[in-house]
Protein backbone atom coordinates (compact mmCIF):
# COMPACT_ATOMS: atom_id res chain seq x y z
CA UNK A 1 0.00 0.00 0.00
CA UNK A 2 1.48 3.29 -0.86
CA UNK A 3 2.93 4.58 1.93
CA UNK A 4 2.31 8.03 1.22
CA UNK A 5 -1.56 7.68 2.22
CA UNK A 6 -2.91 9.27 -1.21
CA UNK A 7 -6.85 9.38 0.23
CA UNK A 8 -9.59 10.85 -2.44
CA UNK A 9 -12.26 12.89 -0.80
CA UNK A 10 -15.32 13.42 -1.90
CA UNK A 11 -16.97 16.27 0.29
CA UNK A 12 -17.05 20.03 0.04
CA UNK A 13 -14.92 22.28 2.01
CA UNK A 14 -17.16 23.88 4.62
CA UNK A 15 -14.34 26.99 5.44
CA UNK A 16 -10.95 27.24 3.89
CA UNK A 17 -9.86 24.95 7.57
CA UNK A 18 -12.46 22.69 8.12
CA UNK A 19 -13.83 19.91 6.37
CA UNK A 20 -17.54 18.55 7.00
CA UNK A 21 -18.90 14.97 5.61
CA UNK A 22 -15.67 13.95 4.25
CA UNK A 23 -15.97 10.54 2.88
CA UNK A 24 -13.12 8.90 2.49
CA UNK A 25 -11.83 6.39 -0.13
CA UNK A 26 -8.71 4.63 -0.08
CA UNK A 27 -6.72 4.76 -3.01
CA UNK A 28 -6.23 1.81 -4.84
CA UNK A 29 -3.01 -0.08 -5.14
CA UNK A 30 -0.50 0.58 -7.66
CA UNK A 31 -1.28 -0.54 -11.45
CA UNK A 32 2.10 -0.31 -12.49
CA UNK A 33 5.52 2.02 -10.94
CA UNK A 34 8.70 2.60 -12.63
CA UNK A 35 11.89 3.84 -10.78
CA UNK A 36 14.53 5.71 -12.66
CA UNK A 37 17.75 6.51 -10.64
CA UNK A 38 19.86 9.42 -11.31
CA UNK A 39 23.01 8.24 -8.97
CA UNK A 40 25.46 10.93 -8.02
CA UNK A 41 22.77 13.33 -7.27
CA UNK A 42 19.91 11.24 -4.74
CA UNK A 43 17.37 11.67 -7.30
CA UNK A 44 14.96 9.34 -8.30
CA UNK A 45 12.36 9.88 -10.46
CA UNK A 46 9.04 7.76 -9.24
CA UNK A 47 6.27 7.44 -12.33
CA UNK A 48 3.35 5.44 -11.04
CA UNK A 49 -0.22 4.31 -12.57
CA UNK A 50 -3.63 4.06 -10.53
CA UNK A 51 -6.94 3.50 -11.09
CA UNK A 52 -8.90 6.28 -9.19
CA UNK A 53 -12.92 6.05 -9.16
CA UNK A 54 -13.93 9.78 -10.02
CA UNK A 55 -17.40 11.60 -9.63
CA UNK A 56 -18.16 14.08 -12.14
CA UNK A 57 -17.33 17.49 -11.03
CA UNK A 58 -15.08 18.57 -7.76
CA UNK A 59 -12.90 15.86 -6.17
CA UNK A 60 -10.39 16.16 -3.66
CA UNK A 61 -7.18 14.30 -3.05
CA UNK A 62 -4.64 13.95 0.25
CA UNK A 63 -1.18 13.55 -0.56
CA UNK A 64 0.90 12.58 2.55
CA UNK A 65 4.78 12.68 2.65
CA UNK A 66 5.41 11.58 5.72
CA UNK A 67 8.52 9.50 6.87
CA UNK A 68 9.60 9.48 3.14
CA UNK A 69 11.90 11.31 1.44
CA UNK A 70 9.74 12.42 -1.52
CA UNK A 71 10.28 15.99 -2.74
CA UNK A 72 6.61 17.38 -2.42
CA UNK A 73 6.73 20.19 -4.57
CA UNK A 74 7.56 17.68 -7.51
CA UNK A 75 4.71 15.56 -7.55
CA UNK A 76 2.14 15.73 -9.81
CA UNK A 77 -1.44 13.78 -11.28
CA UNK A 78 -2.53 13.55 -14.50
CA UNK A 79 -4.34 11.41 -16.70
CA UNK A 80 -3.09 10.66 -20.01
CA UNK A 81 -6.18 9.14 -22.18
CA UNK A 82 -8.36 12.32 -20.57
CA UNK A 83 -6.53 15.09 -21.56
CA UNK A 84 -8.30 17.95 -20.96
CA UNK A 85 -11.07 16.36 -19.30
CA UNK A 86 -9.47 16.07 -15.97
CA UNK A 87 -7.75 18.65 -14.40
CA UNK A 88 -5.61 19.85 -11.19
CA UNK A 89 -7.29 22.97 -10.37
CA UNK A 90 -4.93 24.00 -7.44
CA UNK A 91 -3.06 22.70 -4.21
CA UNK A 92 -4.01 23.23 -0.43
CA UNK A 93 -1.51 22.89 3.03
CA UNK A 94 -3.47 22.41 5.86
CA UNK A 95 -2.23 24.47 8.74
CA UNK A 96 -0.71 21.94 11.34
CA UNK A 97 -1.19 19.42 9.27
CA UNK A 98 2.88 18.02 8.63
CA UNK A 99 3.46 16.15 5.52
CA UNK A 100 0.12 16.51 3.93
CA UNK A 101 -1.35 18.74 1.01
CA UNK A 102 -5.09 18.22 -0.54
CA UNK A 103 -5.64 18.55 -3.97
CA UNK A 104 -8.44 19.81 -6.05
CA UNK A 105 -9.24 17.75 -9.22
CA UNK A 106 -12.08 18.63 -11.48
CA UNK A 107 -13.57 15.65 -13.42
CA UNK A 108 -15.40 16.03 -16.92
CA UNK A 109 -16.33 12.36 -16.18
CA UNK A 110 -17.20 9.85 -13.80
CA UNK A 111 -16.30 6.37 -13.39
CA UNK A 112 -12.74 4.24 -13.40
CA UNK A 113 -9.70 6.75 -14.81
CA UNK A 114 -6.11 5.96 -15.39
CA UNK A 115 -4.07 8.32 -13.88
CA UNK A 116 -0.19 8.73 -13.62
CA UNK A 117 1.43 10.16 -10.59
CA UNK A 118 5.14 11.34 -10.59
CA UNK A 119 7.35 12.78 -8.07
CA UNK A 120 11.16 12.95 -7.13
CA UNK A 121 12.67 11.27 -4.28
CA UNK A 122 15.59 10.47 -2.69
CA UNK A 123 17.27 7.50 -0.73
CA UNK A 124 17.35 4.99 -3.56
CA UNK A 125 21.13 4.64 -4.97
CA UNK A 126 22.46 1.59 -7.49
CA UNK A 127 25.71 0.76 -8.33
CA UNK A 128 27.29 -2.22 -11.23
CA UNK A 129 29.66 -4.79 -10.52
CA UNK A 130 30.88 -7.34 -13.13
CA UNK A 131 31.57 -11.05 -12.93
CA UNK A 132 33.78 -12.36 -15.56
CA UNK A 133 34.84 -15.80 -16.36
CA UNK A 134 37.94 -16.78 -18.37
CA UNK A 135 38.03 -19.56 -20.34
CA UNK A 136 40.74 -22.20 -19.49
CA UNK A 137 42.64 -21.07 -22.72
CA UNK A 138 41.85 -17.70 -22.17
CA UNK A 139 40.08 -16.72 -25.55
CA UNK A 140 37.35 -16.26 -24.43
CA UNK A 141 35.36 -15.22 -21.08
CA UNK A 142 31.21 -14.80 -20.22
CA UNK A 143 30.86 -11.71 -18.81
CA UNK A 144 27.60 -10.82 -16.24
CA UNK A 145 26.59 -7.45 -15.27
CA UNK A 146 24.80 -6.86 -11.85
CA UNK A 147 22.83 -3.51 -10.60
CA UNK A 148 22.61 -3.41 -6.79
CA UNK A 149 19.50 -0.97 -5.71
CA UNK A 150 19.46 -0.01 -1.98
CA UNK A 151 16.20 1.52 -0.95
CA UNK A 152 16.40 4.06 2.43
CA UNK A 153 13.93 6.04 1.09
CA UNK A 154 11.05 5.16 3.28
CA UNK A 155 8.80 3.72 0.92
CA UNK A 156 8.21 0.26 -0.50
CA UNK A 157 8.12 -0.30 -4.09
CA UNK A 158 6.55 -3.32 -5.16
CA UNK A 159 7.06 -5.06 -8.85
CA UNK A 160 8.77 -1.87 -10.06
CA UNK A 161 10.79 -1.95 -13.10
CA UNK A 162 13.51 -0.65 -12.61
CA UNK A 163 16.20 1.84 -14.96
CA UNK A 164 19.38 3.33 -13.95
CA UNK A 165 20.70 6.35 -15.55
CA UNK A 166 24.42 7.24 -16.05
CA UNK A 167 25.84 10.89 -15.66
CA UNK A 168 26.62 13.45 -13.22
CA UNK A 169 23.15 15.54 -12.09
CA UNK A 170 23.65 18.86 -9.73
CA UNK A 171 21.00 19.93 -7.91
CA UNK A 172 20.51 23.27 -6.35
CA UNK A 173 18.08 22.21 -3.97
CA UNK A 174 18.95 18.66 -2.33
CA UNK A 175 15.50 16.85 -2.65
CA UNK A 176 15.87 14.87 1.00
CA UNK A 177 15.65 18.40 2.39
CA UNK A 178 12.87 19.73 0.45
CA UNK A 179 11.33 16.58 1.64
CA UNK A 180 12.12 17.07 5.28
CA UNK A 181 11.01 20.62 6.19
CA UNK A 182 7.44 21.60 6.34
CA UNK A 183 4.67 22.59 4.19
CA UNK A 184 5.60 26.34 4.28
CA UNK A 185 3.66 26.65 0.78
CA UNK A 186 0.26 27.86 2.57
CA UNK A 187 -1.82 29.18 -0.30
CA UNK A 188 -3.11 27.04 -3.49
CA UNK A 189 -1.34 29.90 -6.21
CA UNK A 190 1.62 29.29 -4.32
CA UNK A 191 1.68 25.41 -5.86
CA UNK A 192 2.56 26.21 -9.74
CA UNK A 193 6.13 28.04 -8.59
CA UNK A 194 7.20 25.86 -5.94
CA UNK A 195 6.96 22.71 -8.42
CA UNK A 196 8.77 24.86 -11.33
CA UNK A 197 11.41 26.02 -9.25
CA UNK A 198 12.00 22.40 -7.98
CA UNK A 199 12.20 21.55 -11.56
CA UNK A 200 14.40 24.07 -12.68
CA UNK A 201 16.69 23.36 -10.28
CA UNK A 202 17.75 20.50 -11.77
CA UNK A 203 21.03 20.57 -14.02
CA UNK A 204 21.90 18.07 -15.73
CA UNK A 205 25.54 17.22 -17.14
CA UNK A 206 26.74 15.10 -20.14
CA UNK A 207 25.44 11.40 -21.08
CA UNK A 208 21.87 12.89 -22.35
CA UNK A 209 20.44 12.47 -19.45
CA UNK A 210 18.33 15.76 -20.36
CA UNK A 211 16.06 13.60 -22.91
CA UNK A 212 15.63 11.00 -19.91
CA UNK A 213 14.40 13.50 -17.04
CA UNK A 214 12.09 16.06 -19.87
CA UNK A 215 10.08 12.49 -21.24
CA UNK A 216 9.26 11.76 -17.53
CA UNK A 217 8.18 15.30 -16.69
CA UNK A 218 4.73 16.40 -16.75
CA UNK A 219 3.92 18.28 -19.99
CA UNK A 220 3.15 21.43 -17.38
CA UNK A 221 6.23 21.37 -16.30
CA UNK A 222 8.38 21.11 -19.29
CA UNK A 223 8.47 24.50 -20.50
CA UNK A 224 11.10 24.75 -17.52
CA UNK A 225 14.96 24.86 -18.39
CA UNK A 226 17.07 21.75 -17.93
CA UNK A 227 20.61 22.19 -18.42
CA UNK A 228 22.61 19.88 -20.26
CA UNK A 229 26.71 19.93 -20.55
CA UNK A 230 28.20 17.91 -22.99
CA UNK A 231 26.84 15.61 -25.83
CA UNK A 232 27.28 12.29 -25.47
CA UNK A 233 25.33 8.49 -25.71
CA UNK A 234 22.05 7.83 -24.17
CA UNK A 235 23.23 6.53 -20.75
CA UNK A 236 19.37 4.89 -19.55
CA UNK A 237 19.78 1.21 -18.42
CA UNK A 238 16.21 -1.10 -17.88
CA UNK A 239 16.66 -3.99 -15.95
CA UNK A 240 14.23 -6.74 -17.32
CA UNK A 241 11.58 -7.68 -15.70
CA UNK A 242 10.10 -5.94 -12.47
CA UNK A 243 11.52 -6.75 -8.81
CA UNK A 244 9.89 -5.80 -5.77
CA UNK A 245 11.94 -2.78 -4.09
CA UNK A 246 11.43 -2.63 -0.17
CA UNK A 247 12.87 -0.41 1.77
CA UNK A 248 15.41 -0.75 3.81
CA UNK A 249 16.25 -3.56 1.83
CA UNK A 250 18.88 -3.59 -1.48
CA UNK A 251 18.26 -6.11 -4.32
CA UNK A 252 20.50 -7.45 -6.57
CA UNK A 253 19.34 -7.49 -10.24
CA UNK A 254 21.16 -9.16 -13.66
CA UNK A 255 21.06 -6.90 -16.16
CA UNK A 256 23.83 -8.71 -18.47
CA UNK A 257 24.91 -12.09 -18.79
CA UNK A 258 26.86 -12.84 -22.18
CA UNK A 259 28.86 -15.99 -22.84
CA UNK A 260 32.17 -16.85 -25.17
CA UNK A 261 33.58 -12.93 -25.48
CA UNK A 262 36.97 -12.68 -27.48
CA UNK A 263 39.27 -11.63 -24.84
CA UNK A 264 43.06 -11.14 -25.52
CA UNK A 265 45.54 -11.41 -22.45
CA UNK A 266 48.57 -9.64 -22.33
CA UNK A 267 51.79 -9.36 -19.57
CA UNK A 268 53.23 -5.94 -19.66
CA UNK A 269 56.66 -4.64 -18.07
CA UNK A 270 57.30 -1.13 -17.94
CA UNK A 271 59.22 0.03 -15.00
CA UNK A 272 58.26 3.72 -15.33
CA UNK A 273 54.10 3.31 -15.02
CA UNK A 274 53.87 0.07 -12.93
CA UNK A 275 57.57 -0.40 -10.94
CA UNK A 276 59.46 -3.71 -11.48
CA UNK A 277 56.15 -6.50 -11.60
CA UNK A 278 54.82 -7.42 -14.72
CA UNK A 279 51.20 -6.64 -15.18
CA UNK A 280 48.50 -8.95 -15.94
CA UNK A 281 45.69 -7.24 -18.56
CA UNK A 282 43.48 -8.30 -20.00
CA UNK A 283 41.42 -6.99 -22.90
CA UNK A 284 37.91 -6.86 -25.01
CA UNK A 285 36.05 -4.46 -27.07
CA UNK A 286 32.32 -3.01 -26.40
CA UNK A 287 31.28 -4.00 -30.06
CA UNK A 288 29.25 -6.72 -31.63
CA UNK A 289 32.00 -8.65 -33.01
CA UNK A 290 32.87 -9.35 -28.95
CA UNK A 291 28.77 -10.48 -28.73
CA UNK A 292 27.85 -6.65 -26.76
CA UNK A 293 27.91 -3.37 -28.25
CA UNK A 294 24.45 -2.84 -27.64
CA UNK A 295 24.76 0.01 -24.85
CA UNK A 296 27.20 1.17 -23.03
CA UNK A 297 28.67 -0.90 -19.88
CA UNK A 298 28.44 1.20 -16.71
CA UNK A 299 30.94 2.08 -14.19
CA UNK A 300 31.44 -0.74 -11.37
CA UNK A 301 33.67 -3.08 -10.27
CA UNK A 302 35.05 -6.20 -12.24
CA UNK A 303 35.75 -9.67 -10.19
CA UNK A 304 37.74 -12.40 -12.92
CA UNK A 305 37.99 -16.10 -12.52
CA UNK A 306 39.31 -18.75 -14.57
CA UNK A 307 37.48 -21.85 -15.54
CA UNK A 308 40.31 -24.76 -14.24
CA UNK A 309 40.84 -27.65 -16.91
CA UNK A 310 38.16 -29.80 -14.71
CA UNK A 311 35.58 -27.40 -16.17
CA UNK A 312 33.89 -27.62 -12.66
CA UNK A 313 36.30 -25.04 -10.61
CA UNK A 314 36.90 -21.41 -10.53
CA UNK A 315 40.45 -20.27 -9.43
CA UNK A 316 40.67 -16.32 -8.52
CA UNK A 317 42.47 -13.85 -11.00
CA UNK A 318 41.55 -10.60 -9.54
CA UNK A 319 39.38 -7.43 -9.64
CA UNK A 320 39.06 -3.94 -10.05
CA UNK A 321 37.06 -0.70 -10.81
CA UNK A 322 36.10 0.38 -14.17
CA UNK A 323 34.60 3.76 -15.80
CA UNK A 324 31.51 3.50 -17.98
CA UNK A 325 32.48 1.69 -21.29
CA UNK A 326 31.03 3.39 -24.51
CA UNK A 327 29.71 1.38 -27.72
CA UNK A 328 32.97 0.49 -29.45
CA UNK A 329 35.30 1.27 -26.80
CA UNK A 330 38.05 -1.13 -26.09
CA UNK A 331 38.79 -1.91 -22.99
CA UNK A 332 42.26 -2.48 -20.89
CA UNK A 333 41.27 -4.02 -17.49
CA UNK A 334 44.86 -4.15 -15.04
CA UNK A 335 44.24 -7.55 -13.04
CA UNK A 336 47.46 -6.20 -10.95
CA UNK A 337 50.94 -8.24 -10.81
CA UNK A 338 51.55 -11.32 -12.71
CA UNK A 339 52.59 -13.69 -9.74
CA UNK A 340 53.40 -16.18 -12.41
CA UNK A 341 55.46 -14.06 -15.08
CA UNK A 342 58.99 -13.06 -14.12
CA UNK A 343 61.06 -10.48 -15.76
CA UNK A 344 64.20 -8.88 -14.56
CA UNK A 345 66.75 -6.48 -16.98
CA UNK A 346 70.24 -6.79 -15.88
CA UNK A 347 73.03 -4.14 -17.12
CA UNK A 348 76.05 -6.63 -17.92
CA UNK A 349 77.95 -4.07 -18.88
CA UNK A 350 78.90 -0.37 -18.92
CA UNK A 351 81.76 1.91 -20.61
CA UNK A 352 82.14 4.94 -22.13
CA UNK A 353 84.29 6.84 -24.79
CA UNK A 354 85.02 8.89 -27.61
CA UNK A 355 85.74 11.61 -25.63
CA UNK A 356 85.90 15.01 -26.96
CA UNK A 357 87.42 18.74 -25.03
CA UNK A 358 87.13 22.09 -25.68
CA UNK A 359 89.46 24.56 -25.92
CA UNK A 360 89.91 24.75 -21.95
CA UNK A 361 90.08 21.00 -22.02
CA UNK A 362 86.99 19.71 -20.51
CA UNK A 363 84.89 17.11 -21.81
CA UNK A 364 82.71 18.45 -24.28
CA UNK A 365 81.17 14.67 -25.31
CA UNK A 366 81.54 11.35 -24.93
CA UNK A 367 79.31 8.15 -25.36
CA UNK A 368 78.29 5.80 -23.04
CA UNK A 369 77.55 1.70 -24.01
CA UNK A 370 75.06 -0.05 -21.85
CA UNK A 371 75.14 -3.91 -22.41
CA UNK A 372 71.43 -4.50 -21.43
CA UNK A 373 70.39 -8.80 -20.11
CA UNK A 374 66.33 -9.42 -19.84
CA UNK A 375 65.80 -12.40 -18.58
CA UNK A 376 62.06 -14.06 -18.26
CA UNK A 377 60.25 -16.86 -16.96
CA UNK A 378 56.36 -18.14 -17.60
CA UNK A 379 55.40 -20.46 -15.01
CA UNK A 380 51.85 -20.68 -16.08
CA UNK A 381 50.28 -24.04 -17.74
CA UNK A 382 49.50 -21.54 -21.31
CA UNK A 383 51.54 -19.44 -23.69
CA UNK A 384 51.54 -15.96 -22.62
CA UNK A 385 51.87 -12.54 -24.62
CA UNK A 386 54.21 -10.39 -23.42
CA UNK A 387 55.12 -6.40 -24.06
CA UNK A 388 58.44 -4.93 -22.10
CA UNK A 389 59.59 -1.54 -22.32
CA UNK A 390 62.70 0.11 -21.44
CA UNK A 391 62.90 3.48 -21.21
CA UNK A 392 66.33 5.33 -22.09
CA UNK A 393 67.51 8.41 -19.84
CA UNK A 394 67.28 11.12 -23.25
CA UNK A 395 66.55 10.65 -26.81
CA UNK A 396 70.07 10.12 -28.05
CA UNK A 397 70.61 6.95 -28.48
CA UNK A 398 71.35 4.12 -30.93
CA UNK A 399 70.29 0.29 -29.94
CA UNK A 400 71.42 -3.31 -31.55
CA UNK A 401 69.21 -6.04 -31.04
CA UNK A 402 70.80 -9.63 -30.48
CA UNK A 403 69.88 -11.69 -33.99
CA UNK A 404 68.47 -14.16 -31.69
CA UNK A 405 65.56 -12.28 -30.23
CA UNK A 406 62.56 -13.74 -30.19
CA UNK A 407 59.77 -11.92 -31.03
CA UNK A 408 59.29 -8.38 -32.02
CA UNK A 409 60.81 -4.83 -31.69
CA UNK A 410 59.96 -1.01 -32.08
CA UNK A 411 60.43 2.35 -31.10
CA UNK A 412 57.76 3.86 -29.17
CA UNK A 413 58.55 7.45 -28.86
CA UNK A 414 62.06 9.41 -28.56
CA UNK A 415 63.21 7.78 -25.39
CA UNK A 416 61.25 4.39 -25.57
CA UNK A 417 61.27 0.80 -27.22
CA UNK A 418 59.12 -1.87 -26.86
CA UNK A 419 59.58 -5.85 -26.93
CA UNK A 420 56.45 -8.13 -27.89
CA UNK A 421 57.16 -12.06 -27.52
CA UNK A 422 55.36 -14.88 -26.71
CA UNK A 423 56.46 -17.54 -24.33
CA UNK A 424 55.77 -20.84 -24.02
CA UNK A 425 54.14 -22.95 -20.97
CA UNK A 426 56.82 -23.33 -18.15
CA UNK A 427 59.37 -21.38 -19.72
CA UNK A 428 61.83 -21.30 -16.62
CA UNK A 429 63.95 -18.94 -18.45
CA UNK A 430 64.60 -16.78 -21.82
CA UNK A 431 67.39 -14.30 -22.61
CA UNK A 432 67.79 -12.01 -24.79
CA UNK A 433 70.07 -8.91 -25.09
CA UNK A 434 70.55 -5.74 -26.57
CA UNK A 435 73.40 -2.96 -26.50
CA UNK A 436 72.13 0.58 -26.61
CA UNK A 437 74.74 3.46 -26.77
CA UNK A 438 73.74 6.96 -25.24
CA UNK A 439 75.54 10.31 -27.11
CA UNK A 440 76.60 13.14 -24.95
CA UNK A 441 77.45 16.48 -25.17
CA UNK A 442 78.58 17.70 -28.74
CA UNK A 443 78.19 13.94 -30.22
CA UNK A 444 74.30 14.23 -29.84
CA UNK A 445 74.72 16.87 -32.79
CA UNK A 446 75.29 13.67 -35.22
CA UNK A 447 72.22 12.17 -33.72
Amino acid sequence: MFKQMLILIFAILLSPTLYAKIDLVTLPVRDQVQLTIYNPADLTLVREQRTLTLKQGTNRLEFGWADTLIDPTSVHLEAPQHAGQVNLLDVSYPPNVKGSAIWTIESQIAGKIPVEITFFVSGISWRAFYMATLSTDEKTMRLQNYVRVNNHSGEDYANAQTRVVVGKIQLLDDIAQLARRSSPYGVPSSMMPQMAASFASVEIEDLGARSVLAESIPMAFKRKKIIKEGLSEYFLYTIEGTESILDGWGKRLISLDVSDIPVRTLYRYDEYRYGTQAQHLLFFKNDEVHHLGDTPLPNGKVTIYRQLVDNQHLSYVGDMYTKYIPVNQEVELNLGQARHIKVEPVLMDYKTGNYVFDFDGNIAGFIRVQNWQVKLENSRDISVDMEIFQHFEHPYWEIKNSEDMLGSYEKVDVDTVKYRLTLPPYTKEHLFTYTITLFEGEHRQKH
